[in-house]
């Protein structure tokens, strides 16, 4: 029976409850801000049913000395974390499973997290997590997330780190069998205008069912983060690991399903993007990124929530063609510029449709901006970024950038825009791709009509055909009958596997 979210326990409860449970005994380590986790069982009381261990190695020699050494010097990585984990379990159970193994679910916790330093010129984060026995003598499972912190002051950061600690480990114990309310769970006690949370995986025997692309989605979804990033192999990325310092070009789209317009768009823009005088082309990172919007559009039933099925029938796509896929919140393409800003001061590009040009040139969509229009573009074109845009085939004509016409009111901004090279059409397209549109070839695809393979790259025809995707009607597989109904003979049978 799936476990139910108890909203009403809080931050001492969820760590009381743990202490009186004869079962769960573990050790903290804590590294930075993150000094409050094993801090809330102390003060719960009964701690010592629950706490084998505390230890802080705010000192980078000593840390190194317990840890290993790390690379670069960056001690709030997600490597860092593993070694803490590793190391502090592999303690428990040297030290502790003779004696008590029998009778002991085991649990590693380790946090490592940088707050706002004194002149708050920097962005508190963390790393924090579990690994966690679910039975005695049982093999174990990790839950590793990222979190941001964004309370203006030191020390409600750290009070919000402890709290997410003890929820992440109630939930690990508590809510394993419902990854649904074990997200949901973690924000007990906290509001999503203090902790954003852009990362979280499981593994481990007892999540072998977990999908953490879904998980990906979920974070986003519920408003933990205004974006999630998972690489072409499925696993979860922390997009500051991923993107820092790097030439980011970002698609958007709603690949339903990639066709060879998206790849050309794509293909081109990057190449282009590459040429750039001022484009390191060996520390570029490619995005296709998926909206909310997008995969809430035209749902086989017409509502508003996510079909996860139709999000990872997508995302499948993509991986195989080797993309790093971006799942974000962000409608307006000047909130997504914003974002990677936040994250890297390199140039960065932005491939897009020529219908995306219009839209960003509405002015109905910035009425909730008090400065309009004007602030939206404040914000994406004084970054350091550039719009590619692709051309679209109307009524036998290409429209692109020289075609375009905004209000007249808007006209000399855009020419400003073009004159300071911060909009620039795609070249070197190929113009038989103007002729097809997505819908169409998802229309095809659900009628099985004959050459719509045609639209689309070999590999992706290829999946579609094998998963029956996107309407793709497949033929029922013939499955023989079992040996036992088969038709006798004096014949020797070889079974095959």
């Amino acid at each position: 029976m799936s476990s139910i979210h108890n909203k009403d326990i809080g931050t001492k409860q969820k760590a009381l409850a743990i202490n009186l449970d004869p079962k769960i005994y573990g050790s903290f380590a804590e590294i930075g801000a993150g000094q409050d986790v094993a801090a809330n069982f102390f003060k719960a009381g009964a701690s010592s049913g629950t706490i084998a261990k505390t230890m802080s190695a705010y000192d980078m020699i000593f840390s190194d000395a317990i840890y290993g050494a790390q690379q670069g010097k960056r001690y709030v990585t997600e490597n860092r974390l593993m070694s803490m984990l590793e190391k502090e379990y592999d303690l428990l159970i040297e030290r502790l499973a003779a004696q008590r193994g029998d009778t002991t679910n085991f649990f590693a916790f380790a946090d490592t997290a940088s707050a706002l330093n004194y002149h708050k010129t920097n962005d508190g984060h963390g790393w924090m997590g579990v690994r966690f026995q679910l039975e005695p003598n049982g093999a174990f499972n990790d839950v590793v997330l990222h979190v941001k912190m964004l309370d203006n002051d030191t020390n409600m950061q750290q009070q919000a780190v402890g709290i997410l600690g003890v929820n992440l480990i109630y939930a690990c114990f508590y809510y394993n069998d419902n990854p649904a309310v074990f997200l949901l769970s973690l924000m007990d006690d906290l509001s999503k205008d203090r902790i954003q949370i852009d990362m979280i995986r499981f593994e481990g025997p007892n999540f072998t069912k977990v999908d953490n692309r879904l998980m990906s989605l979920h974070l986003v979804k519920y408003g933990f983060s205004d974006a999630a990033l998972f690489g072409p192999n499925g696993k979860n990325l922390q997009p500051s690991e991923v993107l820092y310092k790097k030439h980011i070009v970002v698609i958007r789209g709603r690949f339903r399903p990639l066709i060879n317009v998206h790849l050309d768009m794509l293909n081109t823009g990057v190449r282009q993007f590459m040429q750039e005088p001022d484009v390191d082309k060996d520390n570029v990172v490619v995005v296709t990124e998926l909206t909310l919007q997008a995969l809430k559009e035209r749902n086989a039933d017409d509502s508003a929530d996510i079909d996860e099925k139709d999000f990872l029938d997508r995302v499948d796509i993509l991986c195989s063609l080797g993309q790093t896929v971006l799942i974000s919140n962000f409608h307006e393409y000047y909130k997504l510029v914003a974002y990677l800003s936040k994250i890297t001061k390199l140039k960065m590009g932005v491939v897009l449709g020529y219908p995306n040009l219009e839209y960003i040139f509405s002015e109905e969509h910035y009425k909730d901006l008090p400065g309009g229009i004007l602030e939206s573009f404040a914000t994406l074109f004084s970054r350091n970024v550039k719009l590619f845009i692709y051309p679209t085939l109307r009524d036998g004509v290409i429209w692109n950038c020289l075609r375009f016409y905004p209000p007249p009111h808007l006209i000399d901004l855009y020419r400003y825009l073009i004159a300071n090279n911060k909009i620039e059409d795609i070249r070197h397209y190929k113009e038989s791709n103007l002729h097809v549109e997505t819908d169409r070839v998802l229309d095809l695809i659900k009628q099985g009509a004959e050459g719509w393979e045609e639209f689309v790259p070999n590999e992706v025809a290829a999946i579609i055909k094998e998963r029956c995707l996107f309407g793709y009607h497949c033929e029922a597989p013939v499955i023989p009958a079992p040996a036992s109904e088969a038709a006798p003979s004096n014949d020797t049978v070889t079974s095959e596997a």
